[in-house]
């Protein structure tokens, strides 16, 4: 299966492209971390950040697309850009008929480190040693969106071929449950 995550952003947006088989090898295919300047508007940041994932999407050819969820977060603009960003791909996906993921950043986290409260630094080790790298992607915006596309191929009800989840996927699943779980706002 072929993903591209997508770690939403208007200022940094990394995109990164990983191929996972059915026994779970996760192998790197493609990562950038595509940049738009604050002083322009926003629908040209908009367009210049859907321009560069739609030739991603046409050179690379995903089975699945995988977006980052931000579902709090102190800061509205940072919601706001990244919510208009998830739209803008989630849009990109659709026109071409390619199926969506949307993980948190727990899921993330829990999925490629075992610990959904795991820091930055671990994140980008064990996707370094996952995809056999021999450093951590820079900057973290292109880490990030090759965790989250490892987290969609290892989705546990679609990656696991033996019925038995590992100890990594038995955490992912808890942080997904307790995630649900906390009240809305």
């Amino acid at each position: 299966m072929r993903i591209l995550g997508v770690d939403p952003g208007l200022t940094r947006c990394g995109v990164a492209v990983v191929e996972v088989a059915p026994n779970r090898k996760a192998t790197f295919v493609a990562v950038e971390t595509i940049r738009t300047s604050p002083e322009t508007e926003l629908p040209q940041r908009l367009q210049d950040i859907a321009s560069q994932i739609d030739l991603l999407i046409e050179v690379h050819k995903p089975n699945v697309i995988a977006i980052e969820r931000v579902f709090s977060q102190a800061n509205v603009r940072t919601v706001m850009g990244t919510a208009q960003i998830s739209g803008v791909v989630m849009l990109l996906a659709a026109r071409r008929g390619i199926a969506v993921q949307m993980h948190t950043p727990t899921e993330v986290k829990a999925a490629v480190t075992g610990s959904g409260r795991a820091a930055k630094l671990q994140v980008g080790t064990m996707v370094a040693k996952i995809l056999g790298l021999t450093e951590i992607p820079k900057p973290a915006d292109s880490a990030d969106a090759l965790a989250i596309a490892i987290t969609a191929g290892w989705r546990p009800t679609t990656a696991s071929t033996s019925g038995e989840l590992t100890k990594a996927q038995q955490a992912w699943q808890s942080a997904e449950a307790a995630s649900k779980k906390k009240p809305k706002r």
